[in-house]
């Protein structure tokens, strides 16, 4: 029997996560936290394949429960939040979220975002060409591993960091607009989603950049959108 994907639920609303469990006990793995603490006590017993977060969680907040998270794991993480602020959103995607969902949620759109995130973290070729090794003088990028190594060392790539830069790195000097860039790596019809990319190259830039305000990997045109130059 096929095993199955394990999922790290942390909400704090007790109705919700019997909802969740639920709908989604028949096809997942699932593990129940209702506070941050919790949750990350899970994650160091457990290994999974994706953890939904609520942001307004008791005690340890949803974000600073994701900034723990990212030090050490790369596990797509999608938040749950009731705020309706744009602020809210991009905070969350630049400290490592994958995606977002506004509370209340239609349960069929959950799900279907939990199904696309998994598929996209556990298939390595995402419609890219990742298979050849790619090396530029401040950056070499491994499919196989999935290991990128900088001038700062080796650094940690999520899923969705890592398909971006191999994605850019695979065509050196070539401009691409960011709607190019979603079709690519998210394998979706582009909805205008420019805050989720945006926060994904700010990231790249931090964990492999000497000086992310001055990027030399993934130079930024504006107006048009991002280009790959290698570190020369």
């Amino acid at each position: 029997m096929e095993q199955k994907n394990r999922i790290l639920l942390i909400d704090d609303d007790s109705d919700l996560l019997n909802l969740l469990y639920g709908c989604m006990q028949e096809k997942y793995e699932l593990d129940l936290a209702r506070n941050g603490a919790q949750g990350l006590e899970l994650l160091k017993r457990k290994k999974y394949s994706l953890i939904l977060l609520d942001v307004m969680l008791p005690g340890m907040d949803g974000i600073s429960v994701l900034k723990k998270v990212r030090e050490s794991d790369t596990v797509p993480v999608i938040l749950l939040t009731a705020r309706d602020s744009q602020s809210d959103k991009v905070n969350g995607l630049y400290t490592g979220a994958d995606d977002y969902i506004t509370k209340p949620f239609d349960i069929k759109e959950l799900l279907a975002r939990v199904d696309s995130q998994i598929r996209r973290n556990t298939v390595f070729n995402n419609g890219l060409s990742q298979t050849e090794e790619l090396k530029y003088p401040a950056v070499t990028i491994d499919p196989v591993s999935r290991a990128v190594k900088t001038e700062k060392g080796e650094v940690f790539l999520t899923g969705k960091e890592f398909d971006i830069l191999y994605f850019l790195a695979s065509s050196p000097g070539q401009v691409y607009t960011k709607k190019q860039i979603y079709k690519a790596v998210w394998q979706e019809e582009y909805v205008y989603d420019d805050d989720n990319i945006m926060a994904v190259i700010s990231r790249i830039r931090k964990k492999t950049e000497a000086d992310p305000a001055a990027p030399r990997l993934i130079t930024t045109i504006r107006g048009v959108g991002y280009r790959f130059d290698g570190g020369n």
